[in-house]
């Protein structure tokens, strides 16, 4: 499996107040430096567009993100992987947070003090192929304008199939983003850096990669929480089957403004177009990562998640939490799944829609709290 080679540089662990330190590149290696940050705090691997982020939380927690080297494959292979540390550990189990289908550990950004404040010890995890983790790039594939994308799906597809022949994507680069390498790179980190048994939360798609974490390695989780899941779907489907040239087309339809800001107002309920049009910025923030199409594309043929077998194998005490306005995933399938579960309770949300943990993130908090205190 292609990976960043660190060399033996060990991962540093929780005892007490955690420091974390900073990898950087030099002359094809890395040195392990102290804290820094680019401009406004915000570490320097983040795209430059985060500077037109105007959410206060999101800035905040966007500052507090995290490159942490965790190893595949053989002893010298380490992805730096993205996500938010507690400051301190605590006597009880840590709280681990997944995030949707494409997106960010930003997602949490209005939950996540508050799970702070409450005394949880939480992680905010980006999924290998999302986030802001270092996945190298392929610098030299062209990169294809929205505007073309809408005009004509015939020239682009023309165009992107004369791109893969003459700008093929770099050679071992980028590591598989597959269902399997999710899976063992989440373990990776769970067993370098967390350690204990977790309260696994995962919202939408978030909450498959729960199932199907949980399933495979039971001891690195206690409980979930599972949050307008959607775990019906069986893969990608047909997308599975799509040509290479047609499935980097539609990623790049994925990425575009207007079709991000569509999903983010079925979402939510009620919100100004304003904070609609910011919040849609936070959402694809993650999207101008220069290896972000080259993933996105590797998930979408290689099948994606299909966890219904999985759901009546979950052994671990379960809490579905579910928005009452929810546009995107239909409230009868999180009842289906809280009878399917062995062991699972469902709560309800008035006036909440898809990404209760944004939308009303007190709520969540609070039945997130209680359920990883309770016995």
């Amino acid at each position: 499996m292609a990976a960043l080679r660190l060399g033996s540089l060990p991962p540093p662990t929780l005892t007490g107040i955690t420091v974390t330190k900073k990898c950087e590149r030099f002359n094809g290696g890395f040195k392990v430096v102290g804290d820094g940050g680019g401009d406004n705090g915000f570490p320097p691997f983040l795209p430059k567009e985060i500077e037109k982020i105007k959410d206060p939380f999101a800035r905040n927690l966007a500052r507090r993100i995290k490159r942490l080297p965790v190893q595949i494959g053989c002893s010298e292979s380490y992805i730096m992987s993205s996500c938010v540390q507690p400051l301190a550990q605590t006597d009880a189990n840590p709280v681990a947070l997944l995030h949707c289908f494409d997106s960010s550990c930003l997602e949490w950004r209005r939950a996540y003090p508050l799970l702070e404040e409450s005394g949880l010890e939480a992680w905010a995890l980006d999924i290998l192929g999302w986030g802001f983790s270092d996945l190298g790039s392929s610098s030299h594939r062209l990169t294809i304008s929205t505007g073309f994308v809408f005009m004509s799906i015939f020239l682009l597809c023309a165009l992107m199939t004369i791109c893969v022949y003459i700008f093929p994507p770099l050679p071992g680069r980028l590591p598989p983003c597959n269902v399997a390498s999710k899976r063992y790179h989440f373990y990776q980190l769970w067993k370098s850096y967390i350690k204990r048994p977790m309260v696994l939360v995962g919202p939408s798609l978030g909450a498959a990669v729960a199932i199907d974490f949980a399933v495979n390695y039971p001891e690195a989780v206690e409980k979930l929480v599972l949050i307008n899941p959607s775990v019906y779907a069986e893969g990608t489907g047909n997308l599975a089957k799509l040509p290479k040239v047609v499935a980097y087309a539609g990623v790049s339809l994925l990425k575009t403004f207007p079709l991000r800001l569509y999903a983010n107002l079925l979402a939510f309920d009620g919100i100004p177009l304003s904070k609609s049009l910011d919040w849609t910025n936070v959402g694809r923030l993650h999207c101008h990562m220069p290896w972000w199409k080259d993933a996105t594309v590797n998930f979408m043929v290689s099948g994606g998640y299909n966890v219904v077998s999985k759901i009546k194998q979950v052994k671990q005490k379960t809490l579905i939490i579910c928005g009452e306005n929810d546009k995107i995933v239909s409230n009868q399938l999180a009842m289906r799944l809280r009878f399917e579960l062995p062991n699972a309770s469902m709560q309800r949300l008035p006036d909440c829609g898809h990404l209760c943990h944004v939308d009303k993130p007190r709520n969540v908090v609070k039945l997130i709290a209680d359920f990883a205190r309770a016995k």
